[in-house]
This record gives structure tokens, sequence and C-alpha cells, in this order.
């Protein structure tokens, strides 16, 4: 089976056990703790984070970021929009903290590491320079 169609299926499962539990569980703002928004990144490899996010984010975020991935529509709140303003406006400590904690629907990856989140974060930063 190939990896995407994979990572969809896990998209899946995922989105419907979190989607009951997020429906459930009235959402405010999704905001980092001060300490988080105000580290900065050591800098990460664009190319190495699309190829993580085109098998761990793709299914939910879409191929073109937007949020708009085949698992998205199942999910309660919806994936962000990485070329979205709100998200390039994010520090990258502040998308760090929320891809290592994850929230509602959205796991947390703190089994990468620490590398590989980064350059998962220079990849959706990249949205921002087109």
């Amino acid at each position: 089976m190939s990896r995407f169609i994979t990572s969809l299926i896990a998209a899946v499962v995922v989105a419907s056990f979190f989607g009951f539990a997020a429906s459930a569980w009235a959402q405010g703002p999704w905001e980092a703790p001060a300490a988080e928004k105000a580290k900065k990144s050591p800098g990460g490899n664009v190319a190495n984070g699309k190829k993580l996010a085109e098998t761990n984010c793709f299914a939910c975020h879409g191929a073109s970021g937007k949020g708009d991935g085949p698992a998205a529509a199942a999910l309660n709140p919806k994936p962000a929009d990485w070329t979205s303003a709100k998200v390039q406006g994010e520090s990258d400590g502040s998308l760090f903290w929320k891809v290592s904690n994850g929230r509602g629907p959205m796991p947390p990856w703190k089994h990468l590491p620490e590398k590989d989140r980064l350059d998962l974060i220079a990849y959706v930063k990249s949205f921002g320079k087109n």
C-alpha cells in the first residue's frame, strides 16, 4: 500500500476519533505560551519538511497547504491554511509548539525528532514566500 494511502487511512481514523472529542470540547483561540512564542528557529530544511508533510500532513492540510486535504471534511475545527496571513504571522516558536503538542484533531508530533519538526516549520513558512 502506498505511503499516501496509509497516511490517508491513518488520518481518517485519527480524524474520526478526535473529531467526536473535539466537537464536545469547546475550543477558544489556540495560543502558544509566551515563552514558546518568543523562541527563534535555527532554521530548517524546506525540502525535507516537504517530504515530511507529504507523509504526515497532506491528508488534512492538503498538498496546497490550504487545509483542504481529503480528511479535512471530517475535522472540526478545520485544519489550518498554511498560506493564510494568520499562519504566516505566527512565530516559529509558536508553530513549533503547536506541531509538537497538537490540539483537538491536530495530533501531537513530538515523536518526530526536533530537527524534523523544524524542517516542517520551514516548509510551512515557505508558503508565505510565494
